[in-house]
């Protein structure tokens, strides 16, 4: 079964300086069918303008995955992490007893990206931060694994069972993701337009994916997306 979410129907908000829209909901207001996908619980499309971001603030119990779609985040925590991950790369948090941090933007251009929230498989770990360059040449064509609470070689390492991938295809190009039993999968474009099972997924736009053996992906044009299967 796919479960199309478009754009216009995600829950959003814009505070000026930040304009979020919400591929799961994220308070009992919000849209109740755009329920959470096994340990995947927040995905947040967010836009932030020059000079501002989100000040100290604290988490708990929570695998916090930030991939940057345009320009650099600025992140520092209680733990002594500072770090600057840049567009096409992926910061990932483990938030586990507790910790304090803060993301800003830094530059002169609008930051976009997608943080991704999963609910960790052990409660009270040590907290940590980490991040990574991922080379779109590197994953031109092909589904490349950024973060992997599985044990996967290369990728930033989380507490959650969960793969997340990254891809960029040419206009044309496609692949294709099997989907083992019991396992779900959510999909977002970052550029461009791709077509999932048939189903025409644009920047903006996610998609859910629950029975679905075998994801068939097609750009309809030069496309990167993020794709996250989740137990």
């Amino acid at each position: 079964m796919l479960q199309f979410r478009p754009r216009h129907r995600l829950d959003h908000a814009d505070f000026g300086w930040l304009k979020a829209h919400h591929h799961f909901a994220v308070s009992p207001d919000g849209n109740q069918a755009h329920a959470p996908l096994g340990p995947l619980i927040v995905w947040n499309d967010d836009e932030i303008a020059p000079g501002k971001g989100f000040g100290a603030h604290s988490h708990r119990d929570m695998e916090i995955i930030t991939y940057v779609r345009q320009g650099a985040v600025t992140h520092e925590d209680s733990v002594g992490s500072i770090g600057v991950t840049e567009a096409g790369d992926v910061q990932v948090m483990s938030t586990g007893t507790g910790i304090t941090h803060s993301e800003r933007n830094d530059g002169d251009m609008p930051l976009k990206i997608f943080q991704i929230w999963l609910q960790p498989r052990t409660r009270g770990t040590a907290p940590h931060w980490g991040q990574r360059r991922f080379p779109v040449a590197d994953r031109s064509g092909r589904l490349v694994i950024l973060a992997s609470g599985l044990g996967d070689a290369g990728a930033l390492p989380i507490d959650a069972d969960a793969r997340v991938f990254g891809a960029s295809l040419l206009a044309g190009q496609a692949v294709d993701y099997a989907l083992a039993p019991g396992r779900q999968a959510y999909l977002a474009p970052s550029r461009g337009r791709l077509r999932v099972n048939g189903v025409v997924v644009a920047t903006g736009d996610g998609i859910a994916a629950r029975a679905e053996p075998m994801l068939r992906l097609i750009a309809d044009e030069d496309v990167d997306f993020i794709l996250v299967d989740a137990g």
